[in-house]
């Protein structure tokens, strides 16, 4: 903020130029004196604090907004808290990057990429940082401007008092500061110290700065002590000297003024910017480090020296060198100085300044809120069978995994290979494609093995074979009939079709027996897609009927003005009950049944669809009448079987509106939900196991990855559907 306001001499104070969001690492608001720039707090962990930010920001007079971002300072997992924020944010964004992993974990990936899709520009500060995020992180060039790391616009005090304290008063000086933690390397400098001391008898290295305050919660001052043990066992604890305090940049200045050699001695080359490097650099100082990647950079062109990691031998050869050699180690403070001038904050300023008009000229809100509105097949993944295929076996598909390898420990369940029959089925209609067409008897054939001798179901089986149940839930038994009415609703292939018939009819007793309402459910969507195939089969159309009937009632037993639902509560799985209305009064025109469905549709839209992204029921706490709306977990069988019920809204009503609730339920697996975060794997193409409250559930099984692969199948074929319509003229057109 200083750096940008120097710019204007005329503004009399910061807050001429804005205000701060500060993050706050407590739950107590009160426990940090900010100054009073700082207009809002965000609590680390409290996800609603960063929704309210948005709200803050985007009521103010700010033109633009620039986000600081390191992982550590955002609450969630690897800081995913953020991605909330900067997507509601109405004014133009550009982003720091202060750390740009070359390995990064699967959400921080993420977590990068949506910070660039979101920015009008990324700031980086270093030519590797450009690499990486182009090669890894797939960022646009074009979006990425380079602003070196700002340094302190001051000039050593003449006399310079540092010269006179004891540890620097006829003394040759190492200097490092900074908050003191392990894997910074001090170490390497301590052990450095024998040598350089029998050649300069005068050497003090001086270690500035306190210790980093998430240490000293975890684990006291053991960093320092080490080092000072070090010493001792070294016989150098007369060269080592630690100033435990912080200090201003006028003080810092003095210091490095003061210095004869600065030494950053890091464990690793993962260090794309160091603040440290950079104000040594501007103060002049000269500089010898370990090559991580932004000191190969700002110490190229005899700015500095380089050693290698954990080499104490050849930074004491370095060190020797310079004291033995004033003139090169002159020609390194010059160059390092005159460098250093243009890295004065008012010049970074100034740059901020250029970037934010440049972003505030380019921005168009509306623009923004058109592309995220718009159904738009070009943003969805190509369709793959990979990780379906990596989860099947001749049994069946394994219903679990650990992250993308199937769990095999964990064995099979019908509910999944249900679903898998369904998906395989849409998978060769759709491209009459080799690979889904020989998964289709593995997962009907596991169908079989675990329907029992009166026509039931069983769920589980273990990876040896072992039935691990005798009867399975009214859920998996519906959700098979489902399959099985698919199948026999949609197969060219007679044996399959008859095969399914014959395990359907099999089944057909225990309709009568069902009690739960999803498992009624299921049953009612799969007699209807069998009735599509064997339309004159009364005997199926009156048991439908009967199915639909105590949905009917539940309904009109807890319908109120303000909750339009069958149960006292929203659980699991909720789309399914009106899903299977409209199948019931797509065969039958029940009226009663049409509007029921049509209410209960309305009021879960209503429920999960008014932020402008989907945000399912969470399974933690369902959603009772009249309390707080459980966000987390969230569950991708939920979105599929939102996808469905639009689809299937559309089908029988050809409302375009559908088509476009349908995808913007689909696009909770690509990243429109309450984190902004994609659950589908483009590396692995399978889907995550939920949305948590920290993040994402890494686990790619068979449930979450078949009700990604159905809803995507489902999106395509929405969209033929309505081509054909435009095409005959039979619709009002979208545009996609």
């Amino acid at each position: 903020m200083r750096a940008v306001n120097a710019n204007f001499p005329e503004r009399k104070s910061l807050l001429n130029g804005g205000f701060v969001v500060a993050l706050n690492d407590s739950e107590n608001m009160q426990e940090y004196e900010y100054p009073e720039e700082v207009k809002y707090i965000i609590r680390q962990n409290h996800q609603k604090d960063y929704i309210r930010a948005a709200n803050y920001i985007n009521t103010s007079n700010a033109d633009v907004c620039i986000m600081e971002h390191e992982f550590g300072i955002y609450g969630g997992e690897s800081g995913i808290y953020i991605l909330p924020l900067i997507n509601r944010l109405e004014k133009p964004l550009i982003s720091i990057l202060h750390t740009i992993l070359k390995d990064p974990s699967y959400v921080q990936r993420i977590i990068i990429r949506e910070i660039a899709e979101q920015s009008s520009k990324i700031v980086v500060m270093s030519k590797r940082a450009v690499e990486f995020l182009t090669t890894i992180y797939d960022v646009p060039e074009e979006k990425i401007v380079i602003i070196e790391h700002g340094v302190p616009d001051v000039e050593a005090s003449k006399p310079n008092p540092v010269k006179s304290l004891s540890q620097f008063k006829n003394r040759k000086v190492m200097l490092t500061f900074g908050l003191i933690s392990r894997g910074k390397g001090l170490e390497t400098v301590v052990r450095a110290l024998p040598k350089i001391a029998r050649i300069h008898p005068e050497i003090m290295y001086v270690v500035l700065g306190n210790t980093h305050p998430g240490v000293i919660k975890s684990s006291g001052e053991e960093y320092r002590d080490h080092l000072k043990t070090l010493a001792a066992q070294l016989n150098v604890s007369s060269h080592l000297s630690f100033i435990n305090k912080f200090v201003t940049e006028e003080e810092l200045v003095d210091y490095l003024a003061a210095t004869d050699i600065y030494v950053t001695p890091y464990l690793n080359e993962a260090q794309i910017t160091s603040g440290t490097l950079s104000y040594a650099v501007g103060a002049g100082a000269a500089v010898v480090s370990t090559p991580y990647w932004h000191a190969t950079e700002l110490l190229a062109d005899n700015r500095g020296r380089l050693f290698d990691f954990k080499d104490a031998d050849a930074l004491a050869e370095i060190v020797i060198e310079l004291l033995n050699q004033e003139r090169v180690l002159n020609e390194l403070k010059e160059n390092a100085y005159d460098y250093g001038l243009h890295l004065r904050w008012p010049v970074i300023g100034a740059e901020y300044i250029r970037v934010a008009h440049e972003s505030c000229a380019t921005h168009d809100f509306s623009d923004r809120i058109l592309k995220n509105s718009i159904v738009d097949p070009e943003i969805m993944p190509k369709f793959s069978l990979n990780h379906v295929l990596r989860l099947t076996d001749d049994t069946g598909i394994v219903q679990h995994a650990k992250y993308g390898i199937p769990n095999l420990k964990e064995g099979y369940c019908l509910d999944d290979n249900a679903r898998a029959l369904i998906m395989a089925l849409m998978a060769y209609q759709r491209s009459k494609s080799r690979e889904a067409f020989e998964l289709l008897p593995i997962y009907l054939s596991y169908i079989h093995y675990m329907q029992t001798e009166d026509g039931n179901f069983r769920n589980f089986l273990s990876f040896d074979r072992r039935y691990l149940d005798d009867v399975g839930s009214e859920d998996s038994f519906g959700r098979t009939i489902w399959s099985l009415g698919y199948l026999i609703g949609c197969s060219s292939n007679n044996s399959y079709k008859e095969f399914a018939t014959e395990l359907f009819h099999k089944s057909f007793p225990h309709f009568k027996t069902l009690k739960h309402l999803r498992g009624m459910a299921n049953t009612i969507i799969g007699i209807s897609l069998y009735l599509q195939a064997v339309p004159g089969d009364e005997g199926m159309v009156s048991e439908m009927i009967n199915l639909t009937q105590p949905l009917i009632d539940a309904y009109d037993r807890h319908q109120t003005e303000d909750w339009q639902w069958f149960e006292e509560k929203m659980t699991y799985d909720n789309a399914i009950l009106p899903l299977a209305l409209l199948h019931s009064c797509h065969i039958t025109g029940n009226e009663k049944v049409k509007q029921t469905a049509l209410k209960t549709m309305a009021f879960l839209d209503e429920v999960t669809l008014s932020k402008g992204y989907l945000s399912p029921v969470g399974n933690d706490g369902w959603y009772s009448k009249g309390k707080n709306f459980p966000v987390y977990d969230q569950q991708a069988i939920e979105t599929m079987a939102m996808v469905l019920m639009h689809f299937q809204a559309y089908t029988n009503f050809r409302k375009p509106q559908y088509i476009e609730k349908m995808f913007l339920c689909y696009k909770w697996f690509l990243g429109e939900n309450s984190l902004r975060a994609p659950l589908y794997d483009h590396e692995t193409k399978g889907c995550c196991d939920g949305l948590l409250p920290g993040g994402i559930n890494r686990n790619q099984g068979a449930e979450s990855t078949l009700a990604y692969l159905i809803s995507h199948l489902t999106v395509l074929k929405a969209f033929e559907l309505e081509y054909e319509y435009n095409k005959a003229g039979q619709s009002v057109s979208l545009s996609f």
